[in-house]
């Protein structure tokens, strides 16, 4: 039987497919490359040594996407596959509703049209918006304040309804920060436009291929007046989804939201420090306003992934730098 890992070019999902293989699934990725590219699926499979199944399909075409399970003996899905940067999302909402919900939409009919019972799904902490008290648990309020938070909310409620029905078992890990790659640096962080996230900024402002990283926000009501997040390594990620393939394997557990970070708050100039570290030299910074639709700090408790999914979290934010850094030196240009 086969895990079917869609957006399985992507960062998240590319680090998830050679941990899969690596506990013996067999996998088949599906990716569009609208936000990743094929050298990702050729890193996967040198780093497996093994072929490794993949399509070239969009979820959003339900007859492309059906041929998937029709030539493949589905098991099991992780779904990864979204647009996820929140400042896009404000000027395109329209462009974040029809993608995210469409996808799941017609994962969940072709799931059900195969009769496969279990799902992982790519939430976020962006579903808690900023947080009224810290650490947030799964049962903190959800209070989304971007296009693309709610998405994932309402994805969320989507799959709540559906599995209500007893016909389907989900576990909704709700990431944090990602950061790093692959000990190997042959597999990272690589979008097909400019950066949004933090690290590849900041690695890439440490290379000289950006005069200075921008600082969203130094006046935020934190212990050094920028934004605190719960960074956590992508391996780590990777590994929590194959813990929560394996705890829905074991048996129906309905459908149950998990944080999957470190539990440790660490401030943008912190991670700063930790890259300047890592790569052995100053980062000229600048300091700009605020973001929309970002918040002060938020970070989780991690005790619903330690009791469900039996994982927890094992690198830091200086592994995480030095990982993501051997990354950026041996793919200044990411994978061209």
């Amino acid at each position: 039987m086969t895990v079917l890992i869609s957006g399985g070019a992507g960062y998240i999902g590319s680090h998830t497919a050679v941990a899969l293989h690596q506990s013996g699934y067999q996998i088949v990725m599906v990716d569009n490359f609208s936000n990743s590219s094929p050298k990702a699926v050729d890193a996967v499979r040198a780093l497996t040594s093994k072929e490794v199944n993949f399509v070239e399909a969009d979820l959003c075409d339900p007859l492309a996407l059906e041929r998937v399970f029709q030539q493949h003996k589905v098991s099991d899905v992780l779904h990864f596959a979204a647009h996820k940067t929140i400042a896009e999302s404000f000027s395109e909402p329209l462009k974040y509703y029809r993608n995210n919900l469409t996808s799941l939409l017609n994962l969940l009919t072709v799931m059900e049209q195969y009769e496969v019972q279990r799902l992982v799904y790519s939430s976020s902490c962006a579903v808690y918006g900023q947080p009224k008290k810290l650490p947030v648990g799964e049962s903190s309020p959800q209070e989304p304040n971007n296009p693309y938070a709610r998405t994932k909310l309402i994805g969320e409620q989507i799959i709540k309804d559906v599995c209500s029905r007893g016909s389907l078992a989900a576990i909704m890990l709700r990431y944090f920060n990602p950061v790093g790659g692959h000990k190997s640096g042959h597999l990272g962080e690589h979008p097909n436009n400019s950066p949004n996230n933090l690290a590849p900024l900041v690695m890439q402002a440490a290379m000289g291929k950006r005069e200075k990283f921008i600082v969203h926000g130094d006046d935020y009501d934190t212990r050094d007046g920028s934004g605190v997040r719960d960074y956590v390594h992508v391996v780590d990620l990777a590994e929590a989804h194959v813990s929560a393939l394996a705890r829905l394997r074991k048996g129906h557990c309905g459908a149950v939201a998990v944080n999957v970070g470190t539990g440790k708050p660490t401030s943008v100039f912190e991670v700063i420090d930790a890259a300047q570290k890592a790569c052995g030299t100053q980062i000229n910074q600048e300091i700009s306003k605020r973001r929309a639709g970002d918040v002060a700090a938020i970070w989780a408790t991690t005790d619903a992934a330690e009791e469900l999914l039996d994982w927890r979290a094992k690198r830091d934010i200086n592994e995480m730098m030095v990982d993501h850094w051997r990354w950026q030196t041996q793919h200044p240009e990411g994978y061209i």
